[in-house]
């Protein structure tokens, strides 16, 4: 397994409240077609959702009425996502639906084409000294988004995800 490590959560390379370099486990599957495909990213999608739903109300409960996390596990043994967020307005006046996609969605990266704008220094066969221009040139990028992929936006939004030439 590779150990990714990211230089936001970093100082001098070690993770900033760690012991250890914060890592994650990657892989790579072929799936038979493109609805496999969707369908397990938008369980992905999901599944994140409702670890973050409960990590929310566990964290509230601990963190800000006092609860042990034995004591904020054993309060939500057994609840459904309507009781999480209950929970969290009722007791912590927090609406999850308001919480930032981030969370609620996770992170999604596609490949994109992005304009990249840098200077080059130029120099023209009748000139001694060159000249600084802005030169912009198009890469693919990993770029992050935060969406909901389990609907059919997001597919149409980006086709070329599912192509088969790409």
């Amino acid at each position: 397994m590779d150990r990714v490590m990211s230089t936001a959560l970093c100082s001098r390379g070690k993770a900033i409240g760690l012991k250890e370099e914060r890592g994650f486990d990657g892989r790579v599957i072929v799936y038979p077609n493109n609805q496999t495909l969707k369908d397990y990213l938008s369980w992905r999608q999901a599944d994140c959702h409702i670890n973050n739903l409960y990590n929310t109300v566990f964290w509230a409960l601990v963190q800000q009425s006092g609860l042990t996390p034995v004591q904020a596990q054993e309060r939500l043994q057994g609840t459904l996502a309507a009781d999480k967020n209950e929970i969290l307005f009722s007791e912590f006046n927090i609406n999850y639906n308001n919480e930032p996609l981030m969370y609620r969605k996770g992170t999604v990266l596609i490949w994109q084409k992005v304009g990249e704008v840098t200077t080059k220094e130029v120099k023209l066969p009748a000139e001694m000294e060159g000249k600084k221009m802005a030169v912009t040139r198009t890469r693919t990028k990993p770029v992050p988004l935060y969406c909901d992929i389990i609907g059919d936006a997001f597919w149409k939004e980006h086709p070329e995800i599912l192509d088969e030439d790409s």
